[in-house]
Protein backbone atom coordinates (compact mmCIF):
# COMPACT_ATOMS: atom_id res chain seq x y z
CA UNK A 1 0.00 0.00 0.00
CA UNK A 2 2.55 2.49 -0.53
CA UNK A 3 6.27 3.20 1.08
CA UNK A 4 5.92 3.23 4.88
CA UNK A 5 6.66 6.36 6.89
CA UNK A 6 9.02 7.35 9.15
CA UNK A 7 7.29 8.66 12.10
CA UNK A 8 10.52 8.76 14.87
CA UNK A 9 14.24 7.23 14.71
CA UNK A 10 13.83 6.35 18.42
CA UNK A 11 10.27 3.67 18.93
CA UNK A 12 11.41 3.64 22.47
CA UNK A 13 10.04 6.63 23.17
CA UNK A 14 6.45 7.25 25.06
CA UNK A 15 5.56 9.56 21.96
CA UNK A 16 4.97 7.53 19.15
CA UNK A 17 2.39 6.31 16.47
CA UNK A 18 1.18 3.06 18.00
CA UNK A 19 0.55 4.80 21.56
CA UNK A 20 -1.24 7.08 20.08
CA UNK A 21 -3.46 4.55 17.71
CA UNK A 22 -3.78 2.49 20.98
CA UNK A 23 -5.58 5.67 22.92
CA UNK A 24 -7.70 6.74 20.08
CA UNK A 25 -8.81 3.55 19.10
CA UNK A 26 -9.69 2.58 22.84
CA UNK A 27 -11.26 5.95 23.55
CA UNK A 28 -13.94 5.71 20.62
CA UNK A 29 -14.50 2.16 22.02
CA UNK A 30 -13.65 0.61 18.86
CA UNK A 31 -11.47 -3.19 19.26
CA UNK A 32 -8.58 -4.41 17.64
CA UNK A 33 -10.57 -6.65 14.77
CA UNK A 34 -13.12 -3.55 14.57
CA UNK A 35 -10.40 -1.58 13.39
CA UNK A 36 -8.62 -3.58 11.48
CA UNK A 37 -11.94 -5.04 9.41
CA UNK A 38 -12.54 -1.33 8.68
CA UNK A 39 -9.08 -0.78 7.75
CA UNK A 40 -9.38 -4.27 5.63
CA UNK A 41 -6.08 -4.75 7.46
CA UNK A 42 -5.27 -8.53 9.87
CA UNK A 43 -4.87 -7.99 13.35
CA UNK A 44 -1.95 -8.89 13.56
CA UNK A 45 -0.55 -6.22 11.54
CA UNK A 46 -2.64 -3.67 13.57
CA UNK A 47 -1.40 -5.15 16.65
CA UNK A 48 2.18 -4.52 15.23
CA UNK A 49 1.48 -1.06 14.16
CA UNK A 50 -0.19 -0.44 17.51
CA UNK A 51 3.31 -1.99 19.52
CA UNK A 52 5.42 0.47 16.93
CA UNK A 53 6.87 -3.14 15.47
CA UNK A 54 5.39 -1.89 11.87
CA UNK A 55 5.22 1.11 10.19
CA UNK A 56 1.99 1.78 7.92
CA UNK A 57 2.15 3.23 4.79
CA UNK A 58 0.48 6.86 3.86
CA UNK A 59 -2.30 5.19 2.22
CA UNK A 60 -2.49 2.94 5.53
CA UNK A 61 -2.32 6.32 7.66
CA UNK A 62 -5.43 7.93 5.35
CA UNK A 63 -7.67 5.21 6.15
CA UNK A 64 -6.63 4.93 10.19
CA UNK A 65 -7.32 8.88 9.90
CA UNK A 66 -10.96 8.87 8.32
CA UNK A 67 -11.79 5.86 10.58
CA UNK A 68 -10.86 7.46 13.74
CA UNK A 69 -12.09 10.83 12.35
CA UNK A 70 -9.47 12.44 13.27
CA UNK A 71 -6.99 14.77 10.87
CA UNK A 72 -3.98 12.77 9.10
CA UNK A 73 -1.53 15.64 10.50
CA UNK A 74 -2.15 14.00 13.62
CA UNK A 75 -0.87 10.95 13.11
CA UNK A 76 2.33 12.21 11.39
CA UNK A 77 3.47 14.45 13.69
CA UNK A 78 5.44 12.15 16.17
CA UNK A 79 8.84 13.72 16.03
CA UNK A 80 10.73 17.06 16.48
CA UNK A 81 10.69 16.90 20.58
CA UNK A 82 14.87 16.32 21.91
CA UNK A 83 14.94 12.61 23.46
CA UNK A 84 15.02 14.48 26.48
CA UNK A 85 11.41 15.69 26.05
CA UNK A 86 9.73 13.64 24.61
CA UNK A 87 6.70 12.45 26.52
CA UNK A 88 7.19 15.29 28.97
CA UNK A 89 7.61 18.99 27.17
CA UNK A 90 5.17 20.20 23.83
CA UNK A 91 7.46 23.24 22.51
CA UNK A 92 4.67 26.08 21.22
CA UNK A 93 5.93 24.97 17.13
CA UNK A 94 5.75 21.39 17.71
CA UNK A 95 1.97 21.06 18.48
CA UNK A 96 -0.34 18.87 17.04
CA UNK A 97 -3.31 19.98 14.94
CA UNK A 98 -6.52 18.26 16.13
CA UNK A 99 -9.80 18.50 15.79
CA UNK A 100 -12.78 17.54 12.41
CA UNK A 101 -11.05 21.07 10.89
CA UNK A 102 -14.05 23.07 11.59
CA UNK A 103 -14.12 26.65 10.07
CA UNK A 104 -13.54 29.45 12.40
CA UNK A 105 -11.68 26.80 14.82
CA UNK A 106 -8.20 25.84 15.22
CA UNK A 107 -6.94 22.71 17.48
CA UNK A 108 -3.69 21.71 18.86
CA UNK A 109 -2.63 19.06 21.40
CA UNK A 110 -1.03 20.25 24.38
CA UNK A 111 -0.81 17.00 25.59
CA UNK A 112 2.73 15.48 24.75
CA UNK A 113 0.44 12.38 23.44
CA UNK A 114 -2.94 10.50 24.27
CA UNK A 115 -2.36 8.30 26.64
CA UNK A 116 -2.90 10.24 29.46
CA UNK A 117 -6.61 9.99 31.09
CA UNK A 118 -7.65 13.56 30.29
CA UNK A 119 -5.87 15.50 26.61
CA UNK A 120 -5.32 19.19 26.68
CA UNK A 121 -6.08 21.20 23.74
CA UNK A 122 -5.39 24.73 22.41
CA UNK A 123 -8.42 26.36 20.52
CA UNK A 124 -8.60 29.37 18.45
CA UNK A 125 -11.84 30.87 17.70
CA UNK A 126 -11.64 32.85 14.89
CA UNK A 127 -13.81 36.89 14.77
CA UNK A 128 -17.09 35.87 13.42
CA UNK A 129 -17.57 32.73 13.66
CA UNK A 130 -19.63 30.30 15.11
CA UNK A 131 -20.23 25.96 15.86
CA UNK A 132 -22.09 24.33 13.00
CA UNK A 133 -24.37 22.99 15.68
CA UNK A 134 -24.89 21.41 19.37
CA UNK A 135 -22.07 18.86 20.51
CA UNK A 136 -22.52 16.29 22.55
CA UNK A 137 -19.77 14.22 24.19
CA UNK A 138 -19.14 12.00 26.86
CA UNK A 139 -16.47 14.09 28.16
CA UNK A 140 -15.90 16.21 31.54
CA UNK A 141 -14.04 19.22 29.98
CA UNK A 142 -13.12 22.41 31.58
CA UNK A 143 -11.63 25.36 29.87
CA UNK A 144 -10.36 28.91 30.29
CA UNK A 145 -10.23 31.85 27.94
CA UNK A 146 -6.98 33.10 27.74
CA UNK A 147 -7.58 35.92 25.35
CA UNK A 148 -10.84 37.12 23.67
CA UNK A 149 -14.40 36.57 24.53
CA UNK A 150 -16.74 33.87 23.87
CA UNK A 151 -20.39 33.05 23.93
CA UNK A 152 -21.07 29.25 25.40
CA UNK A 153 -24.38 27.85 25.51
CA UNK A 154 -24.01 25.05 28.10
CA UNK A 155 -27.72 22.34 28.53
CA UNK A 156 -28.91 25.22 27.25
CA UNK A 157 -28.02 28.19 29.19
CA UNK A 158 -26.38 31.07 27.72
CA UNK A 159 -22.84 32.28 29.30
CA UNK A 160 -20.43 35.59 27.98
CA UNK A 161 -16.95 34.48 29.14
CA UNK A 162 -13.88 36.50 28.71
CA UNK A 163 -10.03 36.64 29.88
CA UNK A 164 -9.33 34.67 32.99
CA UNK A 165 -12.79 33.19 32.77
CA UNK A 166 -13.05 29.22 33.29
CA UNK A 167 -16.63 26.68 32.68
CA UNK A 168 -17.46 23.35 33.00
CA UNK A 169 -19.28 20.71 30.55
CA UNK A 170 -20.37 17.87 31.97
CA UNK A 171 -21.87 15.57 29.17
CA UNK A 172 -24.18 18.30 28.25
CA UNK A 173 -24.95 19.73 24.81
CA UNK A 174 -22.85 22.88 24.33
CA UNK A 175 -22.17 25.38 21.39
CA UNK A 176 -19.63 28.55 21.04
CA UNK A 177 -20.15 31.41 19.35
CA UNK A 178 -17.33 33.92 18.42
CA UNK A 179 -19.46 36.97 17.18
CA UNK A 180 -16.54 39.56 18.16
CA UNK A 181 -13.79 40.84 16.17
CA UNK A 182 -11.43 39.25 17.77
CA UNK A 183 -10.46 35.63 17.90
CA UNK A 184 -10.83 33.58 21.51
CA UNK A 185 -7.93 31.67 22.49
CA UNK A 186 -9.54 29.11 24.82
CA UNK A 187 -7.31 26.33 26.84
CA UNK A 188 -9.16 22.62 27.65
CA UNK A 189 -8.99 19.96 29.43
CA UNK A 190 -11.42 16.97 28.43
CA UNK A 191 -11.36 13.53 29.84
CA UNK A 192 -11.46 10.95 28.76
CA UNK A 193 -9.53 11.85 25.68
CA UNK A 194 -11.79 12.46 22.15
CA UNK A 195 -9.23 13.31 19.84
Amino acid sequence: MGDPVVLHSDISTPLSLGVDLRALRKARGVTLADLAQRLGRSVGWLSQVERDLSQPSVADLRAVAAVLDVPLSLLFAHSGAPENEAGYIVRQGARRPIGAGKPGLTEELLSPDLTDDFEMVHSTFAPGTRAPGPVTRATQEVGYIATGRLDLTIAGRDFTVGPGDSFRIRGEPFEWRNPYDQPAVAIWVIAPPVY
